[in-house]
C-alpha cells in the first residue's frame, strides 16, 4: 500500500486531504511542520510528501533540502496558497514533482498523485515541468 505523509500548518488542509486521500485507498499520515515530518519519518517509511510551502518553524522548502539529504528517494508534491516568482526554479533545484496552488481541486491532485508515484524517479530537478 502506498503511504503519503501530508505536511501543512493548517488543520482543516491536513484533515480534509488525508480523509479524500484514505478514500482513494493510500495510507495516509499527517504532520503540522517540517520537523515533525522529519522526527516521523525518522521512524517510519513513506511513498510520497505531500508539503505546504508557507509553515512555521520551517518552510517548505528548508524542509525539502532536508528531506532530500536524508531521505531523497522519497517523492515530493508542493501546495501553496503564495506565488512568489522564483518558486519554480526553486521547486525545480530541489526535485519537486509538481506544485499545486491553493485553493486547488481534488481530482486535480489525484492526478498528479498518480502522475508522480507511476513516474520514474530520476536524478533530482529533471522530473519538474514549471
Amino acid at each position: 500500500m502506498t503511504t503519503i505523509l501530508i505536511v501543512d500548518d493548517e488543520h482543516n488542509t491536513r484533515i480534509g486531504l488525508v480523509k479524500m486521500l484514505c478514500q482513494d485507498g493510500y495510507k495516509t499520515e499527517s504532520v503540522a511542520n517540517g520537523i515533525e515530518a522529519l522526527e516521523y519519518l525518522d521512524e517510519k517509511t513513506v511513498d510520497l510528501v505531500i508539503t505546504d510551502i508557507n509553515m512555521p518553524k520551517m518552510n517548505g522548502f528548508v524542509f525539502v533540502r532536508k528531506l532530500n539529504q536524508y531521505y531523497p528517494h522519497i517523492k515530493v508534491i508542493m501546495m501553496t496558497a503564495c506565488i512568489e516568482e522564483d518558486y519554480d526554479l526553486k521547486l525545480a533545484d530541489l526535485g519537486v514533482f509538481e506544485c499545486l496552488h491553493k485553493p486547488f481541486k481534488m481530482e486535480n491532485l489525484r492526478t498528479i498523485i498518480q502522475k508522480t508515484l507511476t513516474q520514474p524517479f530520476s536524478l533530482r530537478g529533471s522530473n519538474f515541468v514549471p
